[in-house]
């Protein structure tokens, strides 16, 4: 604990930790980048491949629900191998289906490209992992959502760049068939080269790599519980299912919107295609703050070690987003729509932060299986509202049922009551992250 910053300072490369928390955050804004690339364009695939809107929401399902799995893995494989590992490797493979993408012929094959793509936003366990066991209780909580929160940002910048490199590329000659396709092989580029530049310049926590410190018996303070011990121990604490649910209803609703947002702008309110990746793009861009400011929050109210107010503050944020989404279900403009995106994201991504503010602190011992299973939610909460969305076949409609569940989710943040056992094992560690 004591080899732990246990402050940020955004302008140094020297020590591991902000090393770690520089390079986590940049490769999570690749793999959403790359997660999302396609999304903006699907106006154009849908054209290209005489998708119908059951179609869309199948590739708009699958691009999530695939990451479910990948996330219950890569938590308890991060606890026997290192981040390091996990996320280079990551990285190396999901460029695969990213290029592939690139050569689809139809409906067929983008549903499975985009069913691998969906193994890339598993990345973001593995970032705030990386961070949990970088930082001190005194700041893990700002450290897992600022990282987290700037990489998020990737699937906004997909929303705006996507479209604007397409017409780069038909500027410059291509037909749109083409261009799109060229399009998809700068994130599948960029997901490489991250994985070479995560490999070289990180290490798994302060003291080391994992493997060679097991080696050596030093004792580090991730991965007690190696593999599937690690998810073993988590699935058996109610705590970790609480912020299960509290996870898919905010993280869920952003991944929805990132998959319906530019579509809905260009069928509902009739934008150009630029326009609504612009708009759509708004949503993500908030991930550079909010998301952050929600660790921040979380950590303020637990400051002297007290973990009491870290849950009802959840609570608070998942009913502000649950109101702004049903404001944004009923907004009549696209410049009121928009108004209220703004409004129910602040939120929503606050809440995120809040959430994996949380997380170091359920059981530090089998952290690799909390970050797992929590994070999965996010994306089980995602393929539920696609089904929703599927079987509803309203945008509105769906928005509205969501806004519902999320105002009521908020009992279950409620429910997260850490008991005197955690109270007790939080106290020595916020004493020792402040000398």
């Amino acid at each position: 604990m004591s080899e732990k910053a246990n402050r940020i300072d955004l302008f140094t490369f020297r020590a591991a930790p902000m090393r770690a928390f520089h390079l986590t955050w940049m490769a999570f804004f690749v793999c959403f980048f790359a997660w999302f690339a396609s999304a903006p364009l699907m106006p154009v695939l849908a054209r290209e491949f005489a998708l119908t809107p059951g179609q869309v929401a199948d590739i708009n399902i699958a691009a999530v629900a695939a990451t479910i799995l990948v996330r219950l893995i890569v938590g308890p494989l991060c606890d026997r191998y290192g981040p390091r590992r996990v996320y280079a490797g990551l990285m190396a493979l999901g460029a695969i289906p990213v290029a592939a993408l690139a050569c689809a012929t139809g409906y067929t094959s983008v549903l499975l490209c985009r069913l691998g793509i969906g193994a890339v936003g598993a990345s973001f366990v593995i970032t705030q992992y990386h961070t949990s066991v970088m930082f001190a209780p005194k700041v893990v909580g700002t450290a897992n959502a600022a990282s987290a929160g700037w990489g998020n940002s990737g699937a906004g910048a997909a929303q705006a760049l996507m479209p604007m490199l397409l017409a780069a590329f038909m500027v410059l000659g291509m037909h749109e068939a083409s261009a799109w396709r060229v399009a998809l092989v700068v994130p599948a580029l960029a997901l490489l080269i991250m994985a070479g530049v995560y490999w070289r310049y990180t290490q798994d926590c302060p003291q080391g790599d994992f493997l060679e410190l097991r080696k050596q018996g030093i004792a580090i303070d991730g991965g007690k519980k190696t593999g599937w011990a690690s998810f073993g121990a988590a699935c058996a604490n109610y705590r970790v299912w609480m912020l299960f649910v509290t996870y898919g209803c905010c993280f869920g609703v952003e991944l929805f919107v990132h998959t319906v947002a530019a579509t809905y702008y260009v069928n509902h309110f009739h934008l150009s295609l630029g326009d609504a990746g612009l708009a759509a793009g708004i949503f993500g861009l908030l991930a550079l703050f909010a998301r952050a400011l929600g660790g921040i929050l979380s950590d303020r109210t637990a400051k002297g070690g007290d973990l009491s107010w870290r849950a009802p503050l959840l609570a608070a944020l998942l009913l502000g987003e649950g109101l702004g989404l049903l404001w944004f279900a009923h907004a009549q403009s696209a410049a009121m729509a928009i108004a209220a995106m703004v409004v129910f994201g602040l939120f929503t991504h606050m809440a995120c932060g809040a959430t994996y503010a949380l997380v170091p602190f359920i059981d530090r011992k089998a952290l690799g299986g909390v970050a797992g299973i929590v994070g999965a939610g996010g994306n089980v909460g995602a393929v539920a509202a696609g089904f929703v969305m599927k079987g509803v076949g309203d945008v509105q409609q769906t928005v509205s049922i969501l806004g519902v569940f999320v105002a009521c989710s908020a009992l279950c943040a409620l429910a997260v009551r850490l008991s005197a056992g955690h109270l007790a094992d939080a106290s020595p560690l916020a004493a020792a992250s402040t000398r």
